[in-house]
């Protein structure tokens, strides 16, 4: 009997784990097991380890803000709790990713008993075999809600965010190498947060957000810029930005955004018409309506493309689409009636 080449057994690995979830529940993904919005997401061994990282439960109040983990391995099917995220408090809107076989958490903020908002820098890192955590260099300038990607399983960018002083226009590259940090080229677009991006191929994409409000009324509103930044092949810190034509449908906040490894695409869904807190509300204490469109950013063509005008159990303020060998999915997130969700979508499927 031949062997297969070594370089195979990786694919073949993924295969098996996706085909273990195809042949249950008509491959859909179990849903997690609490209800979390505004909770940093991560996946590693090529979508096969979903991690949901920290976020708010159902009260959405400042005490039911957690810190704690939870992951799924197709192998198993189900998820597990793991260790929490470190720190005194839990957080909202931190970024997430994987590289190098670890999940990097960066940043977000956290909420008090009297409704103040603190910014924070920490940086930690999950090795996931080793099943430990390990605090990493904290970011120069600390932000929430921040658009986040992965370069070549190394560079990781912070695009934007809020930082204490409100939005900045700062791109912050780590070295998850050598646990250092430098300063990529500024996007020379309006200071935003709570905008919605990605990158693969070399090229970051991002969209709306919101800005400072340089009218009375709402301190902030949407932003309906959308740019592209490409990085240089020699200098990981030298970004050439571009402004793109706007996507289909409206200028939004809150959107879900994350870029399929392989299929050179940044996909974006759902958001809300206008900026909006943790609990999903407007400045005028209304619930925030959430968009149905969902839509994708084609990179080697550098076009625009409608995916759907009407989303499946769309969502807003989930902090990534994760790409799995199911389809993209989003885990948990806040739904049309402003409640909370522990249901994972797969926009590749649709659900009843």
């Amino acid at each position: 009997m031949k062997k297969l080449p070594v370089f195979l057994l990786p694919l073949l690995f993924v295969a098996l784990c996706a085909a273990f979830l195809l042949a249950a529940e008509n491959s859909r993904v179990p849903p997690m097991p609490v209800a979390v919005s505004n909770n940093a997401v991560a996946s590693l061994k090529s979508g096969i380890e979903l991690y949901s990282l920290m976020g708010v439960g159902t009260k959405k109040t400042w005490d039911d803000i957690t810190n704690k983990m939870y992951v799924l391995r197709f192998k198993s099917g189900k998820w597990v709790e793991g260790r929490p995220v470190p720190g005194v408090a839990g957080r909202l809107a931190a970024s997430a990713v994987g590289a190098r076989g670890q999940v990097f958490v960066f940043g977000g903020y956290t909420v008090d008993g009297q409704g103040s908002e603190t910014t924070i820098g920490d940086v930690n890192s999950f090795l996931a075999d080793g099943h430990r955590w390990y605090r990493a260099k904290d970011i120069p300038v600390p932000v929430d809600s921040a658009v986040i990607g992965v370069n070549h399983d190394r560079y990781i960018y912070l695009v934007g965010g809020r930082s204490k002083n409100g939005p900045v226009n700062l791109v912050q590259v780590y070295d998850a190498e050598r646990d250092t940090w430098s300063d990529g080229t500024p996007f020379p677009g309006t200071p935003v947060f709570g905008h919605a991006g990605g990158l693969s191929d070399d090229t970051i994409v991002y969209v709306d957000g919101a800005m400072k409000n340089p009218a009375a009324g709402a301190p902030y509103v949407a932003s309906d810029q959308c740019w592209m930044g490409k990085i240089d092949k020699k200098d990981p810190d030298k970004i050439t930005w571009s402004k793109l034509p706007p996507h289909p449908g409206p200028g939004r906040f809150g959107i879900i955004a994350g870029a399929g490894e392989h299929q050179h695409k940044i996909l974006f869904s759902g958001g809300t018409t206008t900026p909006h807190n943790y609990k999903g509300l407007d400045s005028d204490g209304k619930l925030a309506e959430i968009s149905p469109v969902t839509f994708a950013f084609e990179v080697h063509g550098s076009h625009w493309e409608m995916v759907t005008e009407d989303t499946f159990d769309v969502r807003a303020d989930g902090r990534g689409i994760l790409s799995t060998p199911l389809g993209p999915v989003i885990l948990g997130g806040m739904l049309k009636n402003g409640a909370v969700s522990a249901r994972v979508l797969n926009l590749a499927q649709k659900q009843e």
